[in-house]
């Protein structure tokens, strides 16, 4: 049985001081995938002593960026998209490859207020089905991050007064099922087709994750005709630390 877990942690350093350590321990993940650390390698006055850590952080000091703590060293570890050019400078992909799959950490890019950032991200969302789909071809791929996007309305509190948001917008929402049409099956609908109230992130703002008015967008998604390998995906939505929750895949 191997352990997967995700992490949107808002800032590693922070999170450091709202109980990361207690929740490794407890947890003992075979790998932790992070997103949003929000620091370069540099500045870590830590140390995680049974893990190999392995860093993308943006070219900006304090914004986005991944990492990975993994127990067993990968046979290879590969950084962004595959691009010299672009997708390069904010941090958001790291792919470990293991003996039986390529597991892809990501922090896909916010659309941000107004969807100003929509056409970067539909860039993005092409190229990195295109990244992934690549993978596939050579063994099963799994798909883990924070993906800024909930695909269906149950998969949001209230999906009738975020229509069109950052998030929940059509043209986000219908990459997301071109990127599953194209091999990919969600590990936690896969299991749990019709559980509501199920949500990995809530906004600070008006007391939304007292009230549980969330947001699942963090994902783990395998390739299909992996889904055989699923033995539970779970949503620790009672871990804070973050606006975001940890996501759990355990493996057959």
């Amino acid at each position: 049985m191997k352990r997967l877990y995700s992490w949107n942690v808002n800032g590693l350093r922070a999170c450091m001081d709202k109980g990361f350590m207690e929740f490794l321990e407890r947890e003992q993940p075979d790998v932790l995938c992070l997103q949003e650390t929000k620091m370069q390698p540099s500045q870590a006055d830590f140390t995680f002593p049974e893990y190999e850590m392995y860093w993308n952080s943006a070219v900006k000091k304090g914004y986005s960026g991944t990492a990975v703590l993994t127990k067993e060293k990968p046979l290879d570890v590969f950084y962004d998209l595959g691009f010299a050019d672009k997708h390069n400078t904010e941090g958001r992909a790291i792919t470990l490859e293991y003996p039986e799959f390529y597991l892809v950490c990501v922090y896909v890019p916010n659309a941000q207020d107004g969807l100003k950032r929509i056409d970067y991200r539909m860039e993005w969302e092409d190229d990195f089905r295109s990244y992934v789909g690549a993978l596939k071809e050579k063994k099963p791929v799994i798909v883990t991050g924070d993906m800024n996007v909930a695909k269906e309305e149950i998969d949001l509190k209230n999906p009738k007064s975020n229509r069109g948001n950052a998030g929940f917008s059509d043209q986000e929402r219908d990459k997301m099922r071109v990127l599953l049409a194209s091999g990919f099956v969600d590990s936690f609908r896969y299991l749990y087709p019709d559980r509501t109230d199920a949500y990995s992130w809530w906004s600070y703002r008006f007391r939304a994750r007292e009230r549980n008015a969330g947001w699942r967008i963090d994902y783990f998604l395998v390739s299909e005709g992996y889904e055989d390998r699923i033995e539970d995906a779970r949503i620790l939505s009672d871990q804070t630390g973050s606006d975001h929750c940890p996501v759990e895949l355990i493996l057959k």
